[in-house]
């Protein structure tokens, strides 16, 4: 190819490139990669920018462990909450109390806490769902606001179909409250809440944007729509929420879901100085102090872990619910806060446009030293309008886009794509093939028309191999000891497996794939297969210890097995093909080994697998399970390694794992939690403890939310 030609392919790559990060700008083709990106960018500002100091204006009355020591367990009777409504309202005088608990459930007392709240500024929580199996319960508040001030226009809110509302008694008596929902990140994290939530064609209003209306003299709410966007498709939500009192209009500027963004003051929790806390069982005591909550806004809820109100966020893994709400009730406040802008995909598309034109100029003519040092002068200009934006004005702004186009513009500037797809391309020749363990290369040479790469179907054993914590390694180590690290585990892994028969299918990104029985056929398959699952397992315990050693963080391993009919051959494009496999047993391997981390295990295998592996291995069954896509339960076992299995103590531990597994699907709940109250004393540090305390939760839940009619005891995955 001459100069023209690598000319006119270095502007279509340059084009391409520019293109789809410009789909991505304007939300057509989004990379998730550049979202994440995006997302830590944000997590790490919003962590270097937390005051850390208590807010003025809002304290939380924390139902705490110690409380529920001294005053009983949860959930206290209605004769109590009512003695800290009146020690909140009358000894200590605070403005408004908002609660971050629902009250389902009919009390006998529940007049005397109607009393407590009737004619105070009250603020009850109520849920809402879209569970199938929800239903409505108790009542709901007045909406904020009705379908008809939208007049037509579209509005994107949260939709929700059922909900968990106050007992009628207490909800007559505290008409004003708010919903209680958190809706978390894709990676689970809460970086956002709603304030408005929509159903049957009525729009409520979240519990911290009822606790400052009421705090306000409640104002009404409107919605407000951003003005027409010349030559681009209308914003599908709100600009911002307008409260209105008389000739007051406060404005609060939304995103694009009517959500805000949560601006974490702290870590959370009692100490860690974002908002003062006090016990509840010292307000029901009287051992605080009256007045000391005057004027006050007054959020209660909990921190005990026990009772299942904690939240993941950029700040913390272990986070108070309670104190999400106080965030966003500080943010209502104090009248500012960080905000995604409803012009920012706008920007997003000028900021690439402005890095194309000025590196497509520039970089040609320059050499490669200065290509690069243009490329960082322009990588700190972006950066620094960011911070800017974020400080002066608290705007949200894009970067991880235009931080890419500019590092990758520079790449293909110096050479470094062309350079690198050729050694790629060599690699990959010399690599070609070596997916099949050179033992069955051998015995398919000496009788070379028994196999054919032709695609057939064939009963095979499927694995799907995980490498855990694998981001907290790579923050450890430096590039090329993360390469030799990697490079280090996929051969162990890859030897373990082609030493069992094992055919090596692909990885997948830091994923391993293999299969069992093809091309060369195998009746012990399964067997195989679970002996070298087992085997990878005892290996990876060699690698840990070498990183202990160098006291860095040790990885894991996430193993799925499953074993079925499956299309096997050479398969794929005119321009690559590869020997693998396809089919309904191949996606259930890899949901398989997706529930390895929920069910605290190395290796999961399928019933099929267990059954075809023979009697000589071990298994302790898991549960049963429906996983997304499949209606049919299957059965999942865990392999024991043979020295376990030896172990005197392992079928007395194994009687009362049945015995619990048994009392859990007959849905006999009080002789469930005694065999695993046994197997917690007995076998403190049993390798299946996950397992004991994974069903252990969801015994415990079944008081809140017991299984629905017809149970069969199988547990439903919705998720991937």
């Amino acid at each position: 190819m001459g100069a023209r030609g690598w000319r006119f392919v270095r502007a279509a790559l340059v084009a391409a490139l520019f293109l789809l990060l410009l789909g991505h700008a304007a939300d057509v083709l989004p990379w998730r990669a550049l979202t994440q990106l995006d997302q830590a960018i944000d997590d790490a500002r919003l962590r270097a920018a937390m005051p850390r100091v208590p807010h003025e204006r809002i304290v939380i009355v924390d139902v705490d462990e110690a409380s529920l020591a001294r005053l009983g367990r949860w959930p206290w009777p209605r004769a109590r909450m009512a003695t800290l409504a009146d020690e909140l309202f009358e000894r200590q005088r605070a403005a408004v109390v908002g609660f971050d608990i629902v009250f389902t459930e009919p009390d006998a007392d529940d007049a005397r806490f109607a009393d407590a709240l009737s004619g105070r500024r009250v603020v009850l929580g109520f849920y809402l769902s879209n569970a199938a199996e929800s239903g409505r319960v108790g009542r709901l508040p007045e909406p904020a606001f009705d379908a008809a001030l939208l007049r037509g226009q579209p509005g994107s809110f949260t939709r929700w179909r059922a909900y968990a509302g106050n007992v009628a008694t207490v909800a007559q008596a505290a008409p004003q409250a708010g919903f209680i929902n958190t809706l978390p990140d894709a990676d689970g994290n809460l970086r956002r809440m709603p304030l408005i939530a929509a159903l049957d064609g009525r729009h409520y209003e979240t519990l911290a944007l009822a606790m400052y209306r009421s705090y306000t003299g409640g104002p009404a709410v409107e919605p407000v729509f951003p003005p027409p966007r010349p030559l681009r498709s209308p914003y599908p939500g709100l600009s911002a929420l307008m409260l209105v009192q008389g000739e007051t209009r406060d404005a609060i500027p939304v995103d694009a879901q009517t959500m805000l963004r949560v601006p974490y003051r702290s870590p959370g929790g009692p100490r860690a100085g974002g908002f003062a806390y006090l016990s509840a069982a010292d307000l029901v005591e009287g051992r605080v102090a009256p007045g000391s909550l005057a004027g006050k806004l007054v959020l209660v809820g909990t921190t005990a872990p026990g009772l299942y109100d904690l939240r993941s966020t950029p700040v913390s893994q272990v986070f108070p619910g309670v104190e999400v709400h106080a965030n966003l009730l500080a943010r209502l406040l104090d009248g500012r806060g960080p905000l995604v802008p409803d012009w920012a995909a706008g920007f997003e598309e000028a900021q690439l446009l402005v890095v194309l034109a000025l590196l497509v100029l520039l970089l040609p003519r320059l050499s490669a030293l200065r290509g690069i040092v243009a490329t960082a002068l322009l990588l700190a200009a972006l950066v620094g309008l960011n911070v800017w934006a974020y400080q002066a004005r608290q705007w949200l702004l894009p970067l991880a886009s235009g931080l890419t186009l500019a590092l990758l513009l520079s790449v293909l500037h110096i050479g470094w794509g062309y350079v690198t797809e050729a050694r790629t391309r060599r690699s990959l020749t010399r690599l070609f093939g070596t997916y099949v363990p050179p033992e069955l290369v051998e015995q398919m040479a000496r009788d070379p028309q028994r196999y054919t790469m032709q695609a057939e179907n064939r009963v095979l054993t499927i694995m799907f191999c995980d490498m855990r914590n694998f981001t907290r390694v790579s923050e450890a180590l430096p590039p090329e000891e993360l390469r030799a690290l990697i490079n280090r585990f996929f051969s162990a892994m890859t030897m373990a497996i082609r030493a069992r028969r094992g055919t090596l299918d692909k990885y997948i990104g830091d994923a391993i794939m293999a299969f069992w029985g093809a091309p060369v056929a195998d009746e012990r398959h399964a067997a195989n297969a679970v002996a070298a699952a087992l085997a990878m397992v005892e290996v990876l315990g060699e690698l840990n210890q070498s990183l202990h050693a160098r006291g860095l963080p040790e990885i894991g391993v996430g193993i799925g097995l499953n074993t079925g009919l499956v299309c096997v051959g050479d398969m794929g494009s005119d321009i690559r093909r590869s020997y693998t496999v396809m089919g309904d047993a191949v996606n259930l391997a890899s949901r398989i080994e997706a529930l390895t981390r929920h069910y605290g295990v190395d290796i999961l295998v399928g019933e099929a697998t267990a059954a075809a592996a023979g009697a000589e291995l071990g298994f302790v069954e898991v549960d049963r399970v429906r996983v997304k896509g499949k209606e049919a339960a299957v059965t999942l076992f865990t392999p024991v390694p043979e020295a376990l299995a030896r172990n005197a103590s392992f079928d007395e531990e194994m009687r009362l794992w049945r015995l619990a597994l048994a009392a859990y699907r007959a849905q006999d709940a009080p002789q469930a939690q005694a065999a695993l109250q046994e197997l917690r004393t007995r076998f403190a540090a049993s390798p299946w403890r996950g397992l004991h305390e994974r069903l252990g939760e969801r015994v415990v839940r079944w008081a809140h939310e017991p299984p629905p009619p017809g149970w069969d005891g199988t547990h439903t995955f919705d998720s991937k």
